[in-house]
């Protein structure tokens, strides 16, 4: 065998090091070379050149260096806190004059501060009154007695403006409530109630807006922008707040978030609220699809709707988020006023969707979490000069009346890095980019600006916005190096914009949040806006110029290419690439990799069928039924099916008794083309059914990533094969189907169903109650549903069913029965249990209060005993 030699040291064989290193070595050098095509001289060579090691300490400094650092006190350690600080800050705001000066040292103060805990129970919840009550006579009187660094707390306190005592706020912030042991058990409380869906944690500001949407139970409700689902599920609650036990609101929301992974927390959140009048989809809120339908190669009389459009509409755009200053302060390093300026136009742009989406009547809020008058009145403004009478800004200074909220500005200057700007003009004169007429409060290209010019010529304007030392309009000098903005004229909003708010941190210890409520009186005004230099021109006066109905595009300062105009339903919007770019998987729910999105898109599309002349009813129908087979238009999106398998479905009815009249009929829907194949059910709302239908004869334009409510799941194991239905009743369908069963239920004294639910599985002869156990033995293998017997369910089969029922799924097994829930929510109802036993307990004990002491001792002793 050879043997390998150190090179000056004969006969010792050199050592191998382990073989993960060596890959490891490998891999490292190809990185640092750019791949396999570099030669192993060239690495030679690399490293024989001196390098500086970046993960050994440097110990070779100066003993010079060293004391020089220790006399200037510098910290040792590399970490720094954030500086919750920034003079461009201070300097854009004060300028701006959101609040008076002297309120400045009390408004910096306050944004400096953490910002305290905020949560909201969930109004439509079954245990939502004893969840207030918990709060009111336990939690609030605890921790009232806390000390948090060194002063007595206020604890929790119910938030006035939020109707009901719904809405909570803390003195402690999030940070103090994870590392305090004396809010251990508080901070316990909020977790597993948020978990289940019980509570929402939510800042206090960010719950404002949805409560001036005045949304009822049959509204049709957009949020443009809803991840990551707070709102939105304070919509659903409004949805559900009057539904009754065993119905569905005839309502609906549509959550729309232009990032997918985005989307994935909004699922996560309202998955929580267990709705059938959800859908989920992935689109640019800017060029949301309105689903609109040809008339001429469509009966609308059939279809029942030819368009989609809502009552309500949540404008909640991005933004700049200098509001969220307290619970994000990293914002204060990396705020500059190019934040807002980037982002007014596609506010702008999703506003005026919003509003073409809106119906007539309808009502929308726009609101950010932006304290920046560029991205709130400027905003608000261009959309009212824009819709003319069709748009009203309503004033809603009397709702709420507990909140307090500061009125709009009228008035408010443009700034870029380097000077203020009074104007549009202001801006072209100066070579100024990326500023836009709409962001002035007039709002106009040009101005007239004859009498400044008088004082100020074009030649005297300095760099930084200074005025320069010359004899024209400036005497004796005393003018010199004053800021244009001084000589300027400030503009001044001819519309109502004191009818918006704006709140404030200092006024009720919260974040900033600004709102406007819009009406829309008539449909949106169709026009033509000024085409820019890019913007394509027709070549000649007899090429067909664009309809009036189709969007104007112009290019903002960017060089992107945006719509200033979306105002009509008229004509459909088609996909665009980048609403594939991003892809989700809902059986997995993981991003899929997509290397060339538009290419993808365009092989799935589906063929679009133009007619010359009307179809004939034949063709129409043909055309219909294939339209209805088309699937899986999004890449990576599972496709929305309705499921019509009469073999399953009839056997789920025969074995859960449920009526003929419970509306199964293309209600169902599964994720899974092959319906042989299908996992789960999902059930949906007759507002979700019809909105599907639409979008399938629109050609599936909605990307939808979520929708209905999971009612049924095939049960894998071998033990659930053998059963006569291998769909289980999933948790969030239970209480939605419940009251419609008669089969396969049965009725549990209190001892029974609290030991279910801290044993998970009990054989039959284990249970203590001999009627349950006899009930039990006569169900069919497989799932069924056990519902808490407080004394009157029992009397009858099925069982009574009202909002306050409490009942869990199960599944039947030849020798036990174990619990089909989770953990935490069997931990939850248990608790839920125990409380609601002593309430009545406590009651019981009140009605039948004793006269004498020797009763008193007498219901005592047997009370203990």
């Amino acid at each position: 065998m050879e043997m390998k030699m150190f090179e000056g040291e004969p006969g010792r064989e050199k050592p191998k090091p382990p073989s993960f290193l060596c890959c490891v070595f490998e891999n490292q050098q190809k990185k640092k070379m750019g791949g396999r095509g570099r030669s192993r001289r060239t690495q030679r060579k690399h490293f024989r050149d001196g390098r500086e090691n970046v993960w050994k300490n440097n110990n070779n400094k100066s003993d010079e260096q060293n004391e020089t650092n220790n006399e200037n006190n510098k910290p040792t350690t590399h970490w720094q806190p954030f500086a919750i600080e920034n003079k461009f800050f201070d300097e854009y705001y004060k300028e701006q004059g959101i609040v008076p000066s002297e309120e400045w040292d009390s408004f910096i103060e306050y944004l400096r501060r953490p910002l305290p805990a905020a949560f909201r129970i969930n109004s439509s919840s079954q245990f939502c009154t004893d969840i207030r009550s918990q709060l009111e006579d336990e939690f609030m009187k605890a921790l009232q007695a806390e000390v948090t660094d060194g002063n007595e707390a206020e604890g929790i306190k119910p938030l006035p403006w939020y109707p009901d005592n719904f809405a909570w706020q803390s003195s402690f912030s999030r940070m103090q409530l994870r590392k305090n042991k004396s809010l251990e058990r508080f901070h316990e409380f909020l977790k597993q109630e948020n978990e289940i869906g019980n509570l929402t944690r939510q800042e206090a500001v960010s719950m404002v807006p949805p409560l001036f949407l005045d949304v009822h139970q049959d509204h049709f409700v957009l949020d443009m922008c809803a991840a990551p689902g707070s709102k939105t599920f304070q919509l659903l609650e409004m949805i559900h707040r009057t539904s009754e036990v065993e119905s569905l609101p005839s309502g609906m929301v549509v959550a729309n978030d232009v990032d997918v992974q985005r989307c994935n927390l909004l699922i996560h959140q309202t998955k929580r609220m267990c709705t059938a009048n959800l859908v989920v989809t992935n689109h640019e809120a800017q060029h949301f699809p309105g689903c609109n339908l040809r008339k001429k190669s469509v009966d609308a009389s059939e279809l029942g709707m030819t368009e989609l459009l809502f009552d309500r509409v949540l404008c909640d755009v991005p933004c700049s988020g200098d509001g969220t200053l307290r619970k994000a302060p990293d914002i204060w390093r990396k705020w500059s006023v190019g934040m807002a300026n980037g982002v007014h136009c596609l506010q702008l742009q999703i506003a005026m969707r919003g509003l073409a989406l809106l119906r007539t009547g309808g009502r929308m809020v726009y609101s950010t979490c932006s304290m920046n008058p560029v991205e709130n009145e400027a905003v608000v403004s261009e959309i009212l000069r824009r819709c003319g009478d069709s748009v009203e800004l309503v004033d809603v200074s009397t709702e709420l009346p507990q909140l307090i909220r500061r009125p709009g500005l009228k008035s408010w200057k443009v700034r870029d890095k380097t000077m203020w700007l009074a104007s549009h003009k202001d801006a072209c004169k100066h070579g100024r980019s990326g500023i836009v007429p709409s962001m002035f409060p007039s709002g106009q290209t040009h101005i007239d600006t004859s009498d400044i010019d008088q004082k100020v010529t074009t030649e005297e304007i300095c760099d930084d916005g200074s005025r320069g030392n010359s004899s024209n309009g400036i005497q004796n000098g005393e003018d010199e190096g004053k800021p244009i903005d001084d000589v300027l004229v400030a503009e001044v909003s001819s519309l109502p914009l004191e009818r918006c708010m704006r709140i404030v941190p200092h006024d009720q210890n919260t974040g900033s949040f600004f709102i406007a409520v819009l009406h829309k009186k008539s449909p949106l005004p169709v026009f033509q806006t000024k085409t820019t230099k890019n913007s394509r021109q027709p070549n000649s006066d007899n090429e067909e110029k664009p309809k009036q109905l189709e969007d104007t595009v112009e290019t903002d300062n960017n060089g992107m290419d945006v719509d200033v105009l979306d105002v009509t339903n008229e004509e459909s919007i088609e996909p665009t690439a980048a609403d594939a770019a991003g892809v989700l998987d809902n059986e997995t729910d993981e991003a899929l990799p997509d290397s060339n999105p538009s290419k993808r898109l365009k092989e799935t599309e589906p063929e679009q069928v133009q007619t010359t002349k009307k179809p004939s009813a034949r063709a129409e129908k043909a055309n219909d039924k294939r339209k209805l087979q088309i699937q899986g238009k999004w890449f990576g999106v599972d496709p929305v099916v309705f499921f019509k398998d009469d073999a399953i479905l009839n056997g789920i009815k025969e074995f859960y008794g449920i009526p003929e009249s419970f509306p199964f009929s293309n209600r169902l829907i599964t994720r899974n083309s092959d319906t042989n194949h299908v996992k789960r059910i999902y059930y949906v709302s007759g507002s979700v059914k019809n909105v599907v239908e639409l979008n399938f004869r629109a050609g599936e334009q909605l990307k939808i990533t979520s929708i209905g409510l999971k009612m049924f799941e095939r049960q894998t194991s071998k033990e659930g094969t053998s059963s006569p239905c291998v769909f289980r009743i999933s948790s969030e369908g239970l209480p939605l189907l419940l009251p419609h069963m008669t089969k396969q239920i049965a009725c549990a004294s209190p001892v029974d169903f609290k030991h279910l639910l801290q044993y998970k599985s009990i054989k039959f002869p284990d249970f203590v109650n001999d009627g349950f156990r006899e009930k039990i033995a006569t169900l069919a293998l497989g799932c069924c549903v056990v519902v808490l017997n407080r004394g009157n369910e029992g009397s009858s089969d099925p069982p009574k069913i009202d909002k306050s029922t409490i009942a869990i799924g199960c599944w039947k097994g030849r020798s036990s029965l174990s619990v089909m829930v989770t953990a935490i929510d069997c931990q939850e109802l248990l608790e839920r249990l125990l409380v609601r036993m002593e309430t009545e307990k406590g009651s019981s004990l009140a009605e039948n209060k004793p006269d004498s002491e020797s009763e008193v001792k007498e219901d005592s002793e047997t009370i203990i005993g």
